[in-house]
């Protein structure tokens, strides 16, 4: 039986171990799929030992897709223009690391929301791993303007810097996004897993603008709420 998990903290919100299940029964593959809440300073000596142990891959959540990609030996182009990887894929001697985030939000904004991204405003709230997933892919769907924005300019700077060979990013802190109107505003914090928010003016969407958080279930409504 081939074993996968999820692992993060927090990770028992994850909806991973029934979708894979279900993905593997449509295939007839016999898995085992589990989620492990595992501590930052677990990533590195669990994934040592998952390897020693046979595991087949991970897919890896909050808060451990930047530090997972410094643990491959090898990434994908899209893990490396992110800097980040949601999926641990088994090698002879280590992990291979992808980042399926960005094509996945892009497909369900597309194509089963139907929102459209070419020639919009976008704002990308939050530098963390999740951003950092979903940006090379926003910039190929040629949005007019692409912002990210974080409490403090450090962050979204080193970002924009990092993929202007791929298209310009305006970087931006949250409070400075006053004023500013967005056809597309997607949340990629972590806040709402504490039941809060970024602080945020109030006023981001332009009309008709869209809502998008990244995450799913308690953890995305304060955000869509607000």
């Amino acid at each position: 039986m081939d074993r996968y998990a999820v692992l993060g903290q927090p990770v028992g919100h994850s909806k991973s171990p029934r979708i894979h299940a279900a993905f593997a029964a449509s295939l007839d593959q016999k898995l085992l799929y589990e989620a492990y809440e595992i501590a930052p300073d677990e990533l590195a000596p669990s994934l040592s030992r998952f390897h020693a142990e046979g595991w087949q891959g991970f897919n890896l959540t909050v808060p451990h897709k930047q530090a997972g990609a410094t643990l491959c030996e090898t990434r994908s182009d899209a893990a490396e223009q992110a800097g980040a990887v949601n999926t641990l894929i088994r090698t002879a001697t280590g992990w291979h690391g992808d980042n399926t985030d960005g094509a996945g939000l892009v497909r369900d904004l597309m194509s089963n929301l139907g929102v459209e991204i070419r020639g919009k405003r976008v704002l990308v709230l939050g530098a963390g791993g999740a951003a950092r997933g979903i940006l090379a892919p926003l910039l190929a769907e040629g949005p007019s303007e692409l912002a990210i924005s974080n409490r403090n300019p450090w962050k979204p700077e080193e970002i924009a810097a990092a993929l202007k060979p791929l298209g310009n990013i305006v970087p931006r802190t949250h409070l400075s996004l006053k004023g500013d109107r967005y056809d597309l505003v997607l949340n990629a914090t972590s806040a709402g897993h504490s039941g809060s928010i970024p602080r945020l003016p109030p006023k981001l969407f332009a009309e008709g603008g869209v809502a998008y958080d990244l995450n799913y279930g308690q953890a995305a409504v304060p955000f869509l709420v607000w």
